[in-house]
């Protein structure tokens, strides 16, 4: 077992057990509770893959969630995050499907404490030469949009894929595969109400220009972009940020736009700029991810990351 599961364990078990306190006394004020006057045109929330490690892990004596999504709402409350973006696979059954009786206790549990699901998401690759992988992905996305409108997730993020071995020269070629697969989504998400998110995700599609070709290409309202801010392959990420604001419908906000690992933080004061000349309104959720050789705790790590974004949208937007 490693440091940082030895200290995130330790550290989920001390927020179950205050929880448990605090729902014997009365509970926390829900969000709806609090005073909305002065509510800005973003807000700071969170993606569930800042917690991957301890949603991910389980208990070896019976195969169980260590830590679960409800135990991360709780938390969520806790620190009044108002929406929370718990990705597919931190579910016990993916990439099954839950039953429609444990996703409805899952939004209801959200909607008690006053935290909207901003959004879910899938692992896919459009991208393969495979014609079978794709319709997989295909298939796996449209079970995911069922499941979304159910539990009131308005977005399912689905992914490109990695380029191809054999065709880093044809990313067109790829990209129309890729394209064919958007459609199709795009087109079941109408029937549901739930929005196809695409994410530059620093493989086929890692520039601003590419996540565009494709976006156009596909030419539904019902497919946009989630917006990863660590993923864009360029010289300058933030001129990539500007050019797709006005096609985003939800975000991956990174601590650095330069990629993982990289010791510029973002500048959450120019990020939220750009997002307001853009035009963007709703949820910034942030996502957080471990570097190896580095501690990493997200029950301190994603607080801060949140303060810091939420200072730049208090400024920005004054």
């Amino acid at each position: 077992m490693n440091h940082y599961f030895k200290t995130a364990t330790k550290r989920a078990c001390f927020v179950l057990s205050l929880l448990t306190i605090v729902c014997c006394i009365g509970g926390f004020p829900t969000l709806a509770q609090k005073n909305k006057s002065g509510e800005k045109p973003v807000i700071a929330t969170l993606n569930a893959y800042s917690f991957s490690d301890l949603l991910t892990a389980r208990d070896a004596r019976n195969k169980n969630q260590v830590y679960t999504l409800f135990n991360l709402l709780d938390w969520c409350a806790t620190q009044h995050i108002k929406a929370l973006d718990p990705t597919a696979y931190f579910f016990p059954t993916y990439p099954e499907v839950p039953s429609d009786e444990y996703l409805q206790k899952f939004r209801d549990r959200a909607a008690e404490l006053g935290i909207r699901i901003s959004g879910t998401g899938i692992r896919n690759n459009f991208a393969s030469p495979d014609p079978k992988v794709r319709a997989e992905g295909v298939q796996l996305a449209k079970n995911w949009i069922v499941a979304a409108s159910k539990m009131g997730a308005p977005v399912v993020r689905v992914f490109s894929g990695e380029i191809p071995k054999g065709y880093e020269h044809k990313w067109k070629e790829v990209a129309g595969w890729m394209i064919e697969c958007y459609k199709e989504c795009a087109v079941y998400g109408e029937k549901y109400g739930v929005k196809i998110g695409i994410q530059n995700h620093g493989d086929m599609l890692q520039t601003a220009e590419q996540c565009i070709y494709v976006l156009d290409a596909v030419n539904s309202k019902w497919t946009g972009l989630i917006v990863d801010t660590g993923n864009f392959k360029t010289k300058d990420p933030y001129q990539d940020i500007a050019a797709v604001v006005p096609y985003a419908i939800n975000w991956q906000v990174k601590e650095s736009v330069f990629g993982l690992g990289s010791e510029v933080p973002t500048d959450y004061k120019r990020l939220v700029q750009i997002i307001k000349k853009g035009g963007y309104k709703g949820y910034l959720p942030i996502e957080t991810l471990s570097v190896r050789g580095k501690s990493y705790d997200p029950f301190a790590l994603v607080p801060a990351m949140l303060k810091e974004l939420d200072v730049a949208i208090q400024e920005v937007y004054k």
